[in-house]
């Protein structure tokens, strides 16, 4: 039999159209079209079966910060491998890797953050977090808070539980989502639903829905609200500066803990270690995982706050919950050395002093396109609003068919930017340069272009 690496396109297709269930599809749809099949990477552009070029403007799913070919990484999990390619974290066992990571951790996190359970994905951490908060608050002599409150349309992973605290309806309509005493409140997204209010009028009403909600349930039985610093996978959803200043406010006045999700945010992509600096929040719990090792081998954690941990550590008892994957070492010792990367080689200086404003000042210029009804950044992590209507904020009549062009189109044209329904998004490798944005600003307005051709729109 031949391997993967002597077949064709074609053949590849075949194979993958017979035996492979991807996440996220619809499966009849794929069969008929084919995937597209991606074979080796380097920097910021990867190579698809055909020789195709392709700048990689979304780090693969929000998480090569460091960019592809670290050869570094790859010889940290081969001498890891070699030495003690797995051992787990149960019955008061530890490794050397896993001390390493979560020491590592506790040095680049905010000073309040010093323990960290491991988990093998994001979702596995968000899982983790309901866990952690309900038994953290009946440890206190306090079963009745389990409520844990969301925002619609935020994604918190894909179990049971990070479904359910995620906030998007199609989710939720498979499954029986959500689970009980998890709800949901508004999102920050003031281009698509901020009507006549100015961005800090539209930050304050969004943010005071969670005092409202609140106050409907009770204090005493709300556990915890979790956040993304900016929503992702939603569309890249930046909050008016109204919005966190009150949240904070809020929460400072009640006993309910802060969740922060870090999975997309953490590890540089918004010019700070994490989105919570940013934004200066201070979590009790920070779900996090992508950056963590740059995506080279899956690994997640809650870092855990010493107003928690002690509770935990003093009251708590036994806890009863872990993954077999729990500190893999061989995971953890890519993790550890991808953090020295970024520390070494001053990534998150380089993303606050050089990336993001150049991608802050080319990406403003999309705005000028008759397709984008709004150009936003932060970071780098980016997006553009495609509208029928500029002035009136009108979307096309069917939901996410212009995204799916113009993402086809970008695909064609040697890049990568995913389409959430009309919101053309970006969360390119961290060591992206200058000259590397300009690149992909270009293909993004030749990719609008296309498009808006395509749909009869005037350029």
């Amino acid at each position: 039999m031949n391997t993967a690496a002597t077949l064709s396109t074609e053949e590849l297709q075949a194979l993958d159209t017979a035996h492979y269930l991807h996440p996220f599809t619809d499966y009849k749809q794929l069969g008929r079209k084919g995937s597209r099949v991606i074979t080796r990477a380097e920097g910021v552009y990867l190579w698809d079966s055909d020789g195709r070029r392709i700048l990689d403007g979304m780090a693969g799913l929000w998480c090569v910060n460091v960019g592809y070919g670290r050869r570094e990484l790859a010889e940290a999990a081969y001498r890891q491998l070699l030495q003690l390619p797995y051992y787990n974290s149960f019955f008061q066992t530890a490794t050397p890797p896993a001390i390493e990571l979560a020491t590592l951790l506790s040095e680049v996190t905010p000073s309040h953050l010093n323990r960290v359970f491991f988990t093998g994905s994001g979702s596995e951490g968000n899982d983790t977090v309901v866990r952690m908060v309900r038994h953290y608050w009946n440890a206190l002599g306090r079963p009745d808070k389990t409520v844990i409150i969301s925002r619609e349309n935020a994604y918190h992973g894909s179990t049971m539980a990070g479904a359910s605290l995620g906030g998007m309806k199609p989710m939720h309509a498979q499954g029986g989502l959500p689970i009980p005493d998890i709800v949901h409140i508004g999102q920050p997204y003031w281009y698509d639903q901020g009507g006549e209010l100015t961005p800090e009028e539209f930050g304050l009403r969004a943010a005071r829905e969670l005092a409202d909600k609140i106050d409907e349930l009770g204090e005493d039985r709300v556990a915890a609200f979790i956040a993304e610093p900016i929503q992702g996978a939603g569309g890249v959803i930046i909050p008016p500066d109204s919005y966190w200043p009150e949240v904070r406010r809020i929460l400072a006045e009640r006993d309910i803990l802060f969740v922060a999700d870090e999975v997309i945010c953490g590890f540089g992509r918004t010019g700070e270690w994490f989105g919570s600096e940013t934004y200066g929040l201070e979590p009790d719990l920070m779900t996090m995982a992508k950056g963590m090792s740059s995506g080279y081998l899956p690994i997640g954690g809650v870092m855990v706050s010493d107003r928690v941990a002690d509770v935990l550590i003093e009251r708590g008892g036994e806890f009863n919950h872990g993954f077999t994957y729990s500190g893999h070492p061989t995971c953890a010792a890519v993790a550890a050395r991808n953090i020295r990367i970024i520390r070494d080689e001053c990534v998150v200086e380089h993303v606050r002093q050089t990336a993001a404003p150049h991608l802050a000042r080319r990406w403003a210029e999309l705005a000028d396109h008759p397709l984008v009804g709004e150009a936003r950044c932060k970071g780098l992590v980016g997006a553009l609003e495609l509208v029928a209507d500029k002035a009136t904020r009108t979307r096309f009549p069917e939901v996410g068919k212009t995204g799916t062009l113009c993402r086809d189109f970008c695909f064609d044209n040697g890049i990568i930017m995913r389409a959430v329904r009309d919101t053309m998004i970006i969360s390119p490798p961290l060591v992206i340069t200058p000259a590397q944005i300009d690149e992909l600003v270009a293909l993004a307005r030749r990719s609008l272009d296309l498009t808006a051709n395509r749909l009869g729109v005037s350029t």
